[in-house]
């Protein structure tokens, strides 16, 4: 490979090309495509003003497939990875690992927000969540970091709590959260 470059420096910049650009369009980069799975549903209200059994049920449907995206994706790119080493200087396929856990940082942050909308829905359960807004906030720029090798254990615990504070929040309103392991091409790898 004297007269070549090795595949290895084309790699690298094309997939952190990929991770913003990913990054770009889950954190509010969208287009006028498709419905998603992460709109918020169509609230009737019934001649009380109150939402309709049938709207509250699928506020709750959604909260839960969306809480559980970001539970899955959370523990099998972030928290798995990183207990198991793979972020350290030196680590075999550290730089893939630190790619994927920036696209879960992302996509994690994107289906907590949709799951807050989602939870509007519903009386309950929009009560249990609005406490965890600050926390879900919190990890806006934690997928960046997460990318850049630059995440620490305290990173990856802020992710596990709100994570298991959102499922505990779900469970108290009667909306059973559990992981979802996204796929890498939901994840935009």
């Amino acid at each position: 490979m004297n007269g070549s470059v090795p595949l290895r420096r084309l790699l690298v910049p094309l997939l952190l090309s990929c991770v913003v650009l990913v990054g770009a369009t889950a954190c509010g980069g969208g287009g006028k495509g498709g419905a998603s799975p992460s709109a918020s549903p169509s609230v009737t209200a019934s001649p009380g003003g109150t939402p309709s059994a049938q709207a509250q049920k699928l506020a709750k449907t959604r909260f839960v497939a969306n809480a559980g995206l970001a539970a899955g994706a959370t523990y099998q790119w972030i928290v798995k990875p990183y207990r198991a080493g793979k972020f350290k200087k030196g680590a075999d396929g550290r730089t893939f690992a630190l790619v994927k856990a920036g696209l879960a940082g992302g996509f994690t942050y994107n289906r907590l927000k949709a799951a807050v909308a989602n939870a509007k829905g519903d009386p309950l359960l929009s009560k249990a969540v609005a406490p965890l807004s600050a926390g879900i906030e919190s990890l806006k720029g934690l997928g960046e970091k997460l990318r850049k090798g630059e995440a620490g254990a305290g990173d990856v615990g802020a992710f596990e709590s709100v994570i298991n504070g959102v499922k505990s929040a779900g469970s108290s309103a009667g909306a059973e959260v559990k992981d979802k392991v996204p796929t890498t091409s939901q994840l935009g790898g």
